[in-house]
């Protein structure tokens, strides 16, 4: 009889030992080298976000720092992570980025700042430099970025790159995507030095016009002043810095010399709101 109660302890014993080992072994996440892992915290001693959806403190919460390729391990239970694929914007494409958390825009500002929080890689440093919620004046061009996708929304001409949150973001930003196709929004602005043509540009963000004017002067021109130079409005923050005006502007888009692969310069194109 001992004999039988010492087996089923034993079996007892080895069992529970088995399903802790089973447990702790789900902690091991494996992260492509093509893909990155955006990290939800389910349980922490700090409580839950209090406000936005970073949480920047280690909260419960969106986290934001990424996890790259390679194997991580993380305590199961309290870790849940969305594995999404790197954002890449194809050659001669542009992406736009809409940032869901950071400061609210002021009532006179169509496009968030960039000036400061710049790095849409860093969503950390991004928010604690005060960025900006909705929609950057940054674009991204070609190339492939780890962007944590809980912060920060990414429209590309092939597809949107976000965790939804609500049922209703795939309406919307698809919404989004229409209009930015209709306007030609993700090709650059390209006058080739074939064409004898010049660009128009209108500015939509930045102070209005005083009454009475209807052309914004020319400003930003002397490339010797970095801070203000914006290089035939390819730079949004040195144009305004500098002191730009939205509306039509007396500046004008040029072709510009070919180089000797054939390349022209391009603009970049904002599609209005």
């Amino acid at each position: 009889m001992w004999r039988v109660e010492a087996f089923l302890a034993h079996w007892f014993f080895y069992s529970l030992a088995g399903l802790v080992i089973l447990f702790l072994l789900g902690g091991i996440r494996y992260i492509p080298n093509t893909k990155v892992g955006l990290v939800e915290k389910r349980t922490s001693r700090k409580g839950s976000v209090t406000a936005g959806i970073i949480a920047l403190d280690g909260e419960a919460g969106f986290q934001p720092a990424l996890l790259r390729g390679g194997v991580h391990y993380l305590l199961p239970g309290q870790y849940k992570v969305h594995i999404h694929p790197l954002v890449t914007i194809p050659q001669g494409k542009i992406g736009y980025v809409f940032a869901r958390d950071g400061v609210p825009l002021p009532p006179t500002q169509a496009l968030a700042s960039n000036a400061v929080a710049s790095d849409l890689q860093d969503a950390a440093g991004f928010l604690r430099a005060g960025g900006q919620r909705g929609p950057q004046r940054k674009i991204l061009r070609e190339g492939t970025y780890a962007i944590n996708l809980a912060q920060f929304v990414v429209i590309t001409t092939e597809r949107v790159y976000c965790l939804p949150l609500e049922k209703s973001d795939e309406e919307i930003f698809k919404r989004m995507t229409k209009i930015i196709q209709d306007r030609d929004g993700f090709d650059p602005v390209v006058i080739k030095g074939t064409d004898d043509l010049v660009g128009i540009v209108t500015v939509h963000d930045g102070p209005s016009l005083p009454p009475g004017q209807i052309i914004a002067p020319t400003i930003g021109e002397d490339a010797g002043q970095p801070d203000t130079y914006h290089n035939s409005f390819q730079d949004p923050e040195c144009f305004l810095r500098a002191g730009g005006q939205r509306g039509r502007q007396l500046q004008v888009l040029v072709k510009a010399p070919t180089t000797s692969t054939g390349s022209s310069r391009r603009w970049k194109r904002c599609p209005r709101r």
